[in-house]
């Protein structure tokens, strides 16, 4: 249970700051070379898609570290 609530933990802190990273990025580049809002949405877009990659290799990663199975003995 307490893996699980680590793993958890990680996985909101993490998540939200990559999402808002590849949010702030596509909103920047967007509006650094005056792209318009259809490119700056889809860049944002693109790089969400990027974010939940990263999302799925560091949940794929803390699940093999901490594995949920129960403690022996318990």
């Amino acid at each position: 249970m307490r893996n699980m609530i680590t793993i958890l933990s990680l996985m909101v802190l993490v998540g939200t700051e990559v999402f808002a990273a590849a949010i702030a990025a596509g909103w920047a580049l967007a509006g650094l070379f005056d792209l318009g809002d259809t490119v700056g949405h889809i860049l944002m877009a693109l790089f969400s898609l990027l974010a939940a990659w990263i999302m799925v290799q560091l949940w794929q990663r803390a699940v093999k570290a901490e594995p949920f199975r129960p403690a022996k003995g318990s």
